[in-house]
């Protein structure tokens, strides 16, 4: 009898134990709200030695500075671990799967559902109307900020374009992107410091034209027209975002 019922709990045994596997994995895509992800991590679990960013960048298309973008989220979230080789071409960081992963509770958040979605949205649309389209929401939700700013105290043009610009950055930095104002080159510049928009940006970096319009509408209601472009990027590999007034 105990012999026949050997094989059924051997195969309940493995079924569980795939589940909490399966189980895990999904919580690491809850947890970031990013599929990409989720398929890098497999990835990297399925090689012997591990991967490093530049192998995840030919495996999955993506530029190298991506890839790397989520092997460090995973290493942060203690999901891979991170050891430093020194081939003939120069150290390199290799990427293995810990060896025993605990499941964890990881909430959807709903915010990073939604972002995922308006960025492959904005994918499937041909990029000059993808930039527009979101420079366009960016521009609506930054008029709105600068109304709360203001109120009914001051109306458009009465403030001077640095304390426009400082107050702009003092918004961003309200909303989670670490901003400041600063003359650089002799060329005024909003520093974001952090992406509150995070992965998606690094993955559908048309998302940073949501930044550029909320830049331009607070701008605009505060000070009046004013010409707002991109320079720096994370998303291109820049340590940080900074846009041009």
């Amino acid at each position: 009898m105990s012999s026949s019922l050997s094989t059924p709990v051997s195969g309940s045994a493995s079924r569980a134990q795939s589940g909490a596997f399966t189980a895990t994995v999904s919580a690491i895509t809850n947890a970031f709200g990013d599929p990409t992800r989720r398929a890098i991590y497999l990835f990297v679990r399925g090689a012997t030695d591990g991967a490093t960013a530049a192998e995840v960048a030919t495996e999955f298309g993506l530029h190298p500075n991506v890839a790397r973008h989520h092997l460090d989220k995973l290493a942060a979230g203690g999901y891979v671990e991170v050891a430093v080789a020194r081939p003939a071409g120069g150290p390199s960081k290799r990427y293995t799967a810990v060896a025993d992963l605990a499941s964890g509770e990881f909430p959807v958040r709903s915010d990073d559902l939604v972002l995922s979605l308006l960025g492959k949205t904005l994918a499937l649309l041909p990029p000059d109307q993808a930039q527009s389209i979101a420079e366009e929401v960016g521009q609506e939700y930054g008029r709105a900020m600068a109304a709360a700013l203001t109120g009914n105290d001051l109306a458009s043009g009465q403030r001077s374009l640095r304390s426009a610009m400082q107050s702009v950055a003092d918004a961003l930095t309200a909303h989670g992107f670490a901003a400041h104002a600063e003359k650089r080159n002799n060329q005024l510049r909003i520093i974001n410091n952090h992406c509150p928009f995070g992965d998606v940006a690094i993955e559908h970096p048309v998302i940073c034209a949501v930044d550029r319009g909320m830049v331009k509408g607070m701008l605009t209601a505060l000070y009046g027209d004013a010409d707002v472009s991109a320079a720096e990027s994370l998303p291109q590999g820049d340590s940080f975002c900074s846009t041009i007034v």
